[in-house]
């Protein structure tokens, strides 16, 4: 395990870190979850092993630190991941997020564009939730952190999503959650859309993301990977691999 101070008060942001060559490869990890135990299995896989690999979790997530005093909007999340990625001596990494941590991404490539060379987007999220959605919508912050709502939370997501989750601070999940519902200005959207790095943005088979053919038009690649849902990597990881080694070779 590796870490990297990113705010005076000694707030510390860790990652599992595989050896090999240049350029670095960072997995970023989506709401509740954690790298090492969402990626360990497919960064090592032969295909994608032999390249510098940082499973990086991201502020209050994992086995990073959960200050309790931390905004965790998503602008935060990227800063604060790119603290820690420069601490680490990264620069033009490819980037490979999963669902919230893909909204990481592209918000650190647009602020932070020489930490990011390429963008394997996994499932990400790209659009603010719907009124009424949500874990605001749900709880205030006072009732989820301090009332029953982190407890009922972790029994609705299930076992396999609670047992990461439960690793996450209770204000670090909540105010990530709120932030990434209410998406970004410009959104999550537009600025994938300008970005000028390779992206891919892979998705279930089953389930095409909104507004395809614009993200097409943009010159991001789109592509399916079957037998999986939301968590790619996991259900199909021979699929997810074969789909990022093809994304980054492109």
């Amino acid at each position: 395990m590796r870490g990297a101070q990113v705010r005076p008060d000694g707030t510390t942001i860790r990652w599992v870190e595989l050896p090999g060559a240049e350029p670095t490869r960072v997995y970023l990890h989506g709401l509740g979850a954690s790298s090492p135990a969402y990626y360990a299995a497919v960064a090592a896989n032969p295909a994608l092993a032999g390249r510098r690999s940082l499973l990086m979790d991201l502020l209050g997530h994992g086995i990073s630190d959960r200050p309790a005093d931390a905004s965790y909007t998503l602008e935060e999340h990227a800063d604060l991941a790119a603290a820690a990625l420069t601490a680490a001596g990264v620069r033009a990494a490819e980037v490979i997020a999963h669902s919230m941590g893909g909204a990481v991404a592209i918000v650190l490539a647009a602020r932070h564009p020489h930490l990011v060379s390429a963008l394997v987007l996994v499932h990400a999220t790209l659009d603010p939730q719907p009124p009424g959605v949500g874990l605001g919508a749900r709880y205030t912050e006072e009732q989820f952190v301090h009332g029953g709502g982190r407890a009922e939370t972790l029994t609705r997501v299930g076992a396999a999503w609670a047992a990461t989750m439960r690793l996450a601070g209770p204000e670090a999940l909540y105010r990530t959650a709120v932030h990434l519902g209410r998406g970004s200005t410009p959104t999550i959207r537009e600025l994938l859309l300008e970005l000028p790095v390779p992206r891919t943005y892979l998705h279930p088979a089953d389930d095409e993301p909104i507004g395809g053919h614009a993200l097409t038009d943009a010159g991001v690649r789109v592509v399916a990977v079957p037998d999986s849902g939301h968590n790619i990597m996991l259900d199909n990881p021979d699929g997810f691999v074969a789909a990022t080694v093809a994304a980054l070779s492109a």
